[in-house]
């Protein structure tokens, strides 16, 4: 049985991303009418946690609980990924131990070295590089309460960080058009850029980028790690909010959505999170449901 890991979205082709998307939708119909649905009896899920995140901690815990697995949570302090032992031997030893993999950690290339030695599916819940789980959580959203996204027209506001990156892939494998509209020197990787460039535009005005969009998204100006810069950030990013004034150039049914936490009177006004054309606490739990879909579909023969 060949093993499959979740490193980005190009790890799945765009018919099993929708395979996963749609089983995702349908556990959460299954957990709302109180179905028991315990695949995992038997399964650990090791988590291994190099950022913290409340999140992602919570909704890998709870959907490995939900369908009757249990989940190890290994803290920076725990594990010794790279420093006290090699990533590949830290890979072969805990790939033995459990049946599933999570790592949230800093450099992309840490994860991919665990991936290659681990005997078992590895997933990415966040690195410097990527942020594959949140993308599958926001298009479930889209989904569930506007349909197909194909052809659809989605603005990104801010940061060409991992979550823009990842929504770069996401325009390819989905077949929707991304506008970035982001400050000079902050622009996403230029490989990724090229590698979308039938579905991404690149502008620095978010009116222009927002304008007719079917859902607008944004994140913090200053990931984890990227602190000490916060002061020179804020600066560079000013007029990059996402505000109800700014959304009004959007379509008039978009969706706003923000993978959390966020800053309020920064990436985003006091009141965006709040507007009705939010559904940021939708797209929140929808990590849950998706990572449940995703890791099932992981451990099922390829």
């Amino acid at each position: 049985m060949a093993i499959r890991h979740f490193l980005t979205l190009a790890d799945l082709t765009p018919t099993e991303l929708r395979q996963v998307i749609g089983r995702a939708i349908e556990l959460k119909r299954m957990q709302r009418r109180g179905f028991a649905h315990q695949p995992m009896i038997g399964k650990v899920l090791g988590m291994i946690f190099e950022k913290s995140s409340t999140r992602t901690r919570v909704s890998f815990e709870a959907g490995m609980a939900q369908m009757g697995g249990h989940a190890i949570f290994l803290s920076p302090r725990d594990s010794q990924l790279g420093r006290g032992e090699p990533v590949e031997d830290s890979a072969r030893v805990i790939s033995r131990m459990v049946d599933l993999v999570m790592i949230r950690t800093f450099g992309h290339d840490i994860i991919e070295r665990f991936a290659a030695h681990s005997s078992v599916p590895v997933i990415n819940g966040l690195t410097d590089d990527h942020h594959p789980c949140q993308l599958l959580a926001d298009l479930q959203t889209y989904v569930e309460l506007r349909g197909d996204i194909r052809g659809q027209q989605v603005a990104w506001i801010g940061d060409g960080n991992n979550m823009c990156n990842s929504y770069i892939e996401a325009a390819r494998l989905f077949d929707f058009e991304l506008r970035i509209a982001c400050p000079a020197g902050f622009e996403p990787r230029a490989e990724l850029l090229a590698s979308g460039s039938s579905h991404v535009t690149l502008l620095r005005d978010p009116i222009t980028a927002t304008t007719g969009a079917n859902l607008v998204v944004t994140d913090v100006w200053a990931s984890m790690g990227q602190e000490s810069q916060g002061e020179q950030r804020r600066r560079a990013f000013d007029g990059y909010q996402v505000s109800p004034a700014l959304m009004d150039h959007a379509a008039s049914d978009a969706l706003f959505m923000h993978c959390l936490p966020a800053h309020r009177g920064e990436e985003v006004s006091e009141t965006m999170l709040d507007d009705p054309r939010s559904v940021v606490w939708d797209e929140a739990e929808n990590r849950l449901h998706a990572q449940k879909a995703l890791m099932e579909w992981l451990l099922q023969p390829h």
